[in-house]
């Protein structure tokens, strides 16, 4: 009884990563069909899935190599191709050779770093507190948040927008269309750099101190049911900037101290 529940176990996570694969195939699909909105949507349900699968396996103790080669797969499907895929339709193809190397670029920088952290994760089993390089779910998170607000802009005139918007973003994001072939390869280069981005895997809700934790997920989680397009673009650019943020300023330190000494 026990032998079955254990390979019960293990079906579970991996029943989440194949729901992420799934959702990024069909959004490849309809991304071709020129359904950019519902291409979107499916990413971000394969994100949901991305964070649930691994937190499902230590929660039940069924991590496995196997677990980590099949999520990594599953992100290159997802993360990698699926958002490509969906900005060369949109944006890209109109700019010829260079948008074909921008989508590749994409394409191949998310397969290194996810193999990167293959490696690592393979030779230390601690959850660090810290991604080095952009993780892709929020690389693509960024693009998907994007395709979605913009599709907002590009509402057919009269036409009744089913969820509320800001309109100091909905005004800018022509601007933020013209330069998308840019940070995609801003992106690009940030999944495979050194910089240090935070992981949320060690966070405990259960600990007094992650309540205020708490009160800020309940406020993201109002203010995405009340913005959602506008709020998860808000949430992944923030996101991206962070670690380059922490970066800057960590050198910044190391500099002035260095003047100081002397």
């Amino acid at each position: 009884m026990d032998e079955k529940l254990k390979k019960g176990i293990y079906i579970v996570p991996s029943l989440f990563t194949c729901g992420n694969i799934t959702c990024g195939c069909l959004s490849t699909i309809s991304s071709i069909n020129g359904n950019f909105t519902k291409a979107a949507w499916l990413l971000i349900f394969a994100i949901v899935f991305d964070m649930t699968d691994g937190r499902v396996a230590r929660l039940t103790k069924t991590t496995s190599e196997f677990g980590v080669q099949m999520d990594s797969l599953s992100d290159l499907v997802s993360f990698g191709i699926a958002p490509s895929v969906m900005m060369y339709l949109l944006v890209l193809n109109s700019m010829g050779k260079i948008g074909t190397a921008i989508s590749v670029l994409f394409i191949l920088c998310s397969a290194l770093r996810l193999a990167k952290f293959n490696v690592k994760a393979c030779s230390n089993d601690s959850i660090s507190n810290f991604f080095m390089g952009l993780p892709t779910p929020a690389s693509a998170g960024l693009l998907i948040s994007f395709v979605l607000s913009y599709e907002l802009f590009i509402a057919v005139p009269g036409q009744s927008l089913t969820f509320k918007t800001i309109p100091i973003l909905m005004k800018n994001m022509p601007v933020f269309f013209k330069t998308m072939p840019i940070v995609m390869v801003v992106l690009s280069l940030l999944m495979v750099s050194n910089i240090p981005y935070v992981s949320f895997k060690k966070i405990n809700v259960a600990k007094p101190k992650a309540f205020k934790f708490l009160i800020l997920t309940v406020l993201l989680i109002w203010l995405t049911f009340t913005f959602p397009q506008n709020i998860i673009f808000i949430l992944f650019t923030l996101y991206a900037f962070s670690g380059i943020l922490s970066y800057v300023i960590k050198y910044w330190k190391v500099l002035k101290r260095i003047f100081q000494q002397r």
